[in-house]
Formats: structure tokens, sequence, C-alpha cells
């Protein structure tokens, strides 16, 4: 077991668990393979992967997040009205998950807010915007990417 501790250049393996204030957990590995990624390479948020600076395989935290270090603020400018004859052929509902594609054709996701005869309210905002999380981790390993 190395002393290396989780910082610049190093890629880390662990498990992790995310959830809300209310205890809901949003993700987990823990009952799986555990995740690997190289610090820096943007599969972790840069609040997760800074607040596992310095720590080492074997060490266990509970860590919390604060939206301005997880998925950030809702933005108003994100919750968009369209018309209703966009959505022709769907059964709409509140909380469904709708996948536009922007002009690049990118995937968008987008969650229905509201809806009637004339237009529909979709929130463009990622699910976890403006929630303060629980991150959960145990690091199984740490290794030097040099």
């Amino acid at each position: 077991m190395t002393e290396l501790r989780i910082g610049p250049d190093k890629e880390v393996t662990l498990h992790f668990a995310l959830s809300l204030e209310s205890g809901e957990v949003v993700d987990s590995t823990f009952d799986k393979q555990p995740a690997t990624f190289k610090v820096g390479d943007g599969n972790l948020l840069p609040g997760f992967e800074a607040a596992l600076f310095g720590l080492k395989a074997g060490d266990k935290r509970t860590l919390r997040v604060d939206p301005e270090n997880g998925f950030g603020q809702p933005n108003p400018q994100n919750v968009q009205v369209m018309p209703r004859s966009q959505f022709q052929d769907m059964e709409l509902s509140t909380g469904l998950l709708v996948i536009f594609n922007d002009a690049a054709n990118t995937e968008l996701p987008g969650v229905v807010k509201a809806f009637d005869d004339a237009q529909v309210t979709i929130d463009f905002n990622h699910p976890l915007a403006g929630k303060t999380l629980s991150f959960d981790v145990e690091i199984v390993d740490v290794k030097a990417l040099h």
C-alpha cells in the first residue's frame, strides 16, 4: 500500500455514493466496480475532485458539496417555453425527460416543467443544479501517471 496522495498527475480508483440532503442516493459504485479517473480529465466535477486532494488509498470520507462546487445554481435562461405543436406525437407529463438535438447535433436533455394546449415549458438545467450533495468516498488506489 503506497502513501501516494490524490493530486495532479494521479490516477484514482474509488467507490463513491452521491446523495441528496434527503438521503436519496443519486448514484453509487459501492454495489459494483469502483470508478477510475485521472485527476483533471473532466470525469469528476472540479469541486468533487478538489475535495479529494490529499486523500490516500484506504481513506473513507463523507464530503458535503455545495451547489457552487457541484452542478451550479439553476439558470433561469435554461428554462424555455416552446410551442405545443413541436410535441404533437408525444404524450407529455410533468417531469418527463425529453432529449433535443442542438445545431451541432449534441444531445440536450430537458425536463418538462409545465404544459398546456398552447405551450410547453422545458427546463434544461442539470437535475442536480441548486442541490447540496453528500459525496461518500472510499479511496481504493492512487497511482502516479508518470
